[in-house]
């Protein structure tokens, strides 16, 4: 088993870019976490992929940990890269589309 496929492990730093990999032509996801109060998500997008515009009924919080991403979030278009963190409000419809391939980690708080 290669370090991208262990479970996550209390009490250890991981590199999260490095714990989730590309696949050409496909959206990868890794759950981190999945609790009833929220859940936390690696996604690898490679290029020219994206999800469709949806709505979440909980807030959602999206940091770019390689590449960069755009997000239409309610109208408006946000192009964020790597370090640098967005919000998507809760019932805001949004969309995301992968330019350039970019990894992301969305954390949804359910309270």
């Amino acid at each position: 088993m290669s370090k991208t496929e262990e479970p996550m492990s209390p009490a250890k730093a991981i590199c999260l870019a490095e714990y989730i990999q590309y696949a050409a032509g496909s959206i990868v996801s890794r759950a981190l976490v999945q609790k009833p109060v929220g859940s936390i998500t690696l996604f690898a997008f490679d290029a020219g992929q994206g999800l469709n515009e949806h709505t979440a009924p909980y807030d959602a919080y999206v940091q770019i940990l390689d590449g960069e991403s755009e997000l239409a979030i309610g109208g408006h278009i946000v192009n964020a890269k790597c370090g640098e963190m967005v919000l998507i409000p809760a019932n805001v419809s949004h969309s995301v589309n992968a330019r350039q391939r970019f990894k992301m980690l969305l954390t949804m708080i359910r309270g």
